[in-house]
């Protein structure tokens, strides 16, 4: 695959989670708590967004190249809109950012392009599904169980929808006019989290606990990427020390990068956890208000 040491870390932390929710569908099974098949479709929906965003679906343009933001000054890797290439030349011509800041932009049209991948096969899959139950002949009830699968799909699609157009609407918003020092958070995900919190039907304080969750939230980021980035140093210093054929320093080395992708690898499935958490409690809040 030729994936980036901290690509790898995160392909781990992927797999795990989707072992994880593999395991505990398994057990939903045997209980018979599936029947409709939700579940294992939307398990189904995860894994190929992982096999996409790694490259392993077959597709040699569908991988998301290593996301270290920056290299040299450049971008290593394309945004696939041209709108969002537009205002990304804007903002790097602007002078209104520091490298630092660049960075932090560019982790965030990188995100905003994933979520539009995730979106692309979620109605891939969506078009599937309806072009399968359009050729049934004979409704029944199993019919009518796939129908509100796909009332669910749709309803999630809209979720995605609405999440893309924030998240553009932010990027235009950011690449015009610099970041905003008073803003609350800096982290995308967590950015997404609060503006789709605010839309959900959470009492004044619920929206106050979320919002302290999502201050701890984006500090687990933020220590997930000091480890990603310590990692790269890392991989790169090991490289360099095969090299020069001292077995006692190489040692050393590898047992440094043995503790780095351990600890990144944890880190990358906590973070993905939670925020699988966060964002299935406030997906319950927007249903709440469409009822």
């Amino acid at each position: 695959l030729h994936l980036s040491a901290v690509k790898l870390a995160e392909l781990h932390s992927d797999l795990k989670i989707q072992e994880k929710d593999e395991l505990s569908w398994k057990k939903l099974k045997a209980e018979g708590l599936d029947e409709d098949g939700e579940k294992e479709a939307k398990l189904r929906r995860n894994l190929n967004v992982i096999m996409t965003k790694y490259g392993m679906n077959g597709k040699k343009d569908s991988q998301l190249v290593d996301t270290n933001y920056i290299k040299d000054g450049t971008e290593s890797d394309t945004l696939d809109d041209p709108r969002l290439e537009k205002l990304w030349s804007k903002a790097k011509t602007s002078g209104k950012f520091s490298d630092e800041e660049l960075d932090k932009l560019w982790r965030e049209f990188k995100h905003h392009k994933e979520k539009i991948r995730e979106y692309n096969i979620l109605l891939e899959t969506v078009s599937r599904t309806e072009d399968i139950h359009k050729n049934v002949i004979n409704p029944s009830e199993e019919n009518l169980v796939k129908e509100e699968i796909l009332h669910n799909k749709h309803r999630e699609l809209k979720e995605k929808l609405r999440s893309i157009n924030q998240g553009f609407e932010r990027l235009r918003k950011v690449s015009h006019q610099g970041y905003d020092t008073t803003s609350e958070f800096e982290e995308p995900r967590v950015i997404d989290l609060w503006d789709m919190a605010k839309s959900a039907n959470f009492t004044e304080k619920e929206l106050e606990s979320f919002r302290e969750e999502l201050k701890h939230f984006e500090a687990k980021i933020e220590k997930h990427h000091h480890y990603q980035k310590q990692l790269e140093i890392s991989h790169e210093k090991l490289k360099h020390v095969e090299g020069t054929g001292d077995k006692d320093h190489l040692n050393r080395n590898k047992e440094k990068y043995a503790m780095l992708q351990e600890k990144t690898k944890e880190l990358g499935y906590k973070v993905k956890k939670h925020l699988q958490d966060l964002s299935s409690r406030i997906s319950q809040g927007l249903q709440h208000n469409e009822l």
